[in-house]
């Protein structure tokens, strides 16, 4: 069975943009979206802007990606509470994720596994994780679909 996964950890906000976001806590983004953005006629303003830290290295755990992304912003947590609690405060919770997306038996795809003994399909939030979600107030999203294609 194949497995394709990666990890996120994202911020989102209407009227904070990536750049200040990145400006605030000193850590580049992996990769910035404004939604809304497309959209050409009517001029909308965007619905909120999201900065993120991805981990897509393949073969690694779950836990062990989470580790990546968490391991990265750990050195501006003050920074990143400060953030995050403002944020919640003027736009209200929600705005802080860590993302968690997992792909089984996806077409034309390798797996991300190695070829070791390494158990992809199992992993497990330690305290340090938990206590990184409840100081940033993120919410733990987690999304596994099955890819196998349909007998239709």
């Amino acid at each position: 069975m194949s497995l394709n996964q990666y990890v996120y950890f994202a911020i989102s906000s209407v009227g904070t943009t990536a750049d200040e976001i990145t400006q605030l806590l000193g850590v580049e983004p992996d990769e910035v979206t404004v939604r809304g953005s497309i959209a050409t006629s009517p001029h909308a303003i965007p619905f909120c802007h999201v900065w993120k830290v991805v981990c897509r290295e393949p073969g690694l755990p779950v836990d062990e990606q989470i580790g990546r992304v968490i391991g990265r912003l750990a050195p501006r947590m003050e920074a990143l509470i400060r953030l995050t609690a403002r944020l919640a405060t003027e736009e209200g919770p929600g705005g802080t994720i860590l993302q968690v997306e997992r792909f089984f038996n996806r077409r034309h795809e390798q797996p991300s596994g190695s070829s070791d003994d390494t158990n992809l399909f199992g992993w497990r939030l330690d305290r340090a994780v938990v206590d990184f979600l409840a100081a940033t107030g993120a919410d733990l999203d987690v999304g596994e679909y099955d890819m196998t294609p349909s007998d239709d």
